[in-house]
């Protein structure tokens, strides 16, 4: 989510470069004073593009900055992000703090998962309990009642601005909100994420959230989350699950929309790789032992030694045609962090660093009972098919193929993707 989309050479606008120099000199702040005075021309320059739904300059800016000067990319990457999730609003005659956040969920399954419009009565239960366990006393809110696939959320940062902008003036007018008209279609997955997204409205300067307002001991703000968590997932999830038939279910914590986002992203990862090993050794009747997984290093830039993603392609026995694979996609540092560390010891285990990608994929392939498994040392390209845009998945030998659905498998079955 956080990368610049690829696109081909073009001549950036003066607000482009504008933004791109006000992102170093914000680095580059010797004070706490000067980084607030470049962050409040940053946002200056931003909201004017967000109120007439302009995101080229803004993309241009972030896509200078990527290659060469990947601070400030992320300096203002997080500014960016900030100013299209959250604003301040007036309302007769009073300051207003805007907050749009996302409501995530994972959900596995055999056959298909659900997004679209929700029932009136799920909105009613969702909306009841985020006040009860989620939100501070003195917030107003808006949900869209619509659970939303990941390509069925807001395209830009614009987007999301114009969203918060039209949820905000929801809440505070407590007027209905309807659900998106002609969503784009889903594609299948075996794991996936759905949302509800909302606005949370709140007098400048007051909490948002729950655990801003409870006070205790030190570590006090942690425990309230976990509790807050905890609740949600006990009294929403009977709900949820009755909107999404047929589907394993687990909710996250609500936050701010693209923290949300990236939480799931980070979360569906193991869901993904656990739902393949089910619906394979169950679709194919086969045991799990049985499947063997081919483990692949990606990279948008090979040249460049850094590793975006892995793939594991599956197949079944000694045959070297892979039937199914998943993308396990890395984020911020793990792309630096892909050794496998030898623990000696359980005290060993109990105070080393949380486990790396690779070590969190070769541990979730054998806790589901697959043992042959294969780890590729090249760093491949990021291949895909041009008819259908499947990843390609390295086979045995370490050729790319295109996944393929063994001809006897039953039909009615969910794609291979």
């Amino acid at each position: 989510m956080r990368r610049p989309s690829k696109k081909p050479s073009r001549k950036f606008s003066a607000d482009s470069h504008r933004l791109a120099e006000l992102a170093q000199a914000l680095i580059q702040a010797s004070s706490r004073l000067e980084e607030r005075a470049w962050e409040r021309d940053i946002e200056a320059l931003l909201n004017k593009h967000f109120k007439a739904q302009h995101q080229e300059p803004i993309d241009g800016a972030l896509e200078q900055l990527f290659p060469t000067e990947p601070d400030g990319y992320d300096v203002l990457m997080d500014v960016v992000e900030a100013c299209s999730e959250s604003s301040t609003i007036e309302h007769q005659g009073k300051q207003y703090d805007c907050l749009l956040i996302g409501i995530p969920l994972l959900a596995w399954t055999r056959f298909s998962i659900g997004s679209g419009p929700v029932a009136a009565d799920v909105m009613l239960t969702v909306s009841a309990h985020l006040h009860a366990h989620i939100l501070a006393p003195d917030v107003q809110s808006a949900i869209v009642p619509s659970l939303y696939a990941i390509d069925q959320l807001p395209r830009s940062h614009a987007d999301t601005f114009a969203l918060l902008q039209q949820l905000s003036q929801a809440a505070l007018n407590a007027t209905p909100v309807r659900s998106p008209a002609n969503p784009p279609q889903t594609a299948p997955y075996l794991a996936d994420t759905r949302y509800l997204l909302a606005a949370l409205v709140v007098p400048s300067g007051m909490p948002l959230f729950h655990w801003q307002v409870a006070h205790g001991q030190a570590g006090h703000i942690a425990a309230n989350k976990e509790q807050a968590l905890e609740q949600w997932r006990n009294q929403v999830t009977p709900s949820i699950t009755r909107l999404l038939p047929g589907c394993g279910v687990q909710l996250l914590l609500p936050e701010a929309y693209y923290a949300a986002c990236r939480e799931a992203d980070l979360q569906i990862r193991p869901a993904s790789l656990r739902a393949a090993s089910y619906y394979l050794s169950h679709t194919l009747d086969i045991a799990s032992k049985d499947l063997h997984a081919s483990i692949g290093r990606f990279s948008e830039q090979p040249e460049s030694g850094r590793v975006d993603e892995y793939r594991i392609g599956f197949s079944v026995g000694q045959t070297n045609e892979i039937i199914y694979g998943v993308v396990w996609p890395l984020y911020g540092p793990e792309e630096a962090n892909e050794e496998i560390i030898t623990r000696s010891s359980d005290s060993d285990a109990a105070t080393a660093e949380p486990e790396t990608p690779l070590e969190q994929i070769l541990s979730l392939l054998r806790e589901c009972g697959i043992d042959d498994i294969q780890r590729h040392t090249d760093l491949f390209a990021m291949e895909f098919c041009d008819d259908c845009g499947t990843p390609f998945y390295p086979d045995r030998e370490g050729d790319l193929v295109h996944p393929e659905t063994p001809e006897d498998t039953p039909s009615g079955s969910a794609h291979f993707h």
